[in-house]
């Protein structure tokens, strides 16, 4: 598995999906739960930060808060958070935040070697049989993928004129 490429299509395909939603309606709720699309790519967001700690880690850095923060608070306590932190924000600028954040992964994401990606055991809080590339695919290819089809699902009741 290519990690790097990993991430490009899930970037990929949630810029796709997007493109479809006016910015007029990403504040409408009801699109995951409570949430709006505005929400989700801030929650999104969130996790782009997240990867860039562990990214940053396995490139020798200690700095780690957004994961910290997502290990003492809990999922569902960290994605209340880091929506609630942007609601002040457009939707435009969420999803700015959103791209920064991606880019910079991807620059992070292409300085490490690809074995580092299969070794198994690098990230014991996710699971000691797991390994980067498996984080990669599960919590973020997947995570995009499962939140673009709650947003195609808003965007037929969009076209349907709900």
């Amino acid at each position: 598995m290519n990690a790097v490429d990993i991430l490009k299509y899930g970037d990929s395909f949630l810029m796709g999906t997007l493109k479809g939603v006016p910015l007029e309606a990403w504040e409408t709720g009801g699109v995951c739960g409570v949430w709006s699309v505005k929400d989700i790519v801030a929650h999104l967001s969130s996790y782009e930060h997240m990867l860039a700690d562990i990214l940053s880690g396995f490139l020798g850095s200690s700095e780690m808060p957004t994961l910290q923060a997502m290990m003492q608070l809990g999922s569902g306590a960290f994605n209340d958070t880091e929506v609630a932190a942007r609601q002040g924000h457009s939707a435009a600028d969420v999803l700015r935040e959103y791209q920064t954040a991606h880019a910079k992964n991807m620059e992070l994401a292409a300085q490490l070697p690809a074995d580092t990606y299969r070794q198994v055991g690098t990230l014991p809080w996710y699971g000691a049989e797991y390994a980067l590339d498996d984080y990669i695919v599960y919590s973020f290819y997947g995570h995009k993928r499962e939140h673009g089809a709650q947003v195609d699902v808003y965007k037929d009741r969009l076209r349907a004129g709900q």
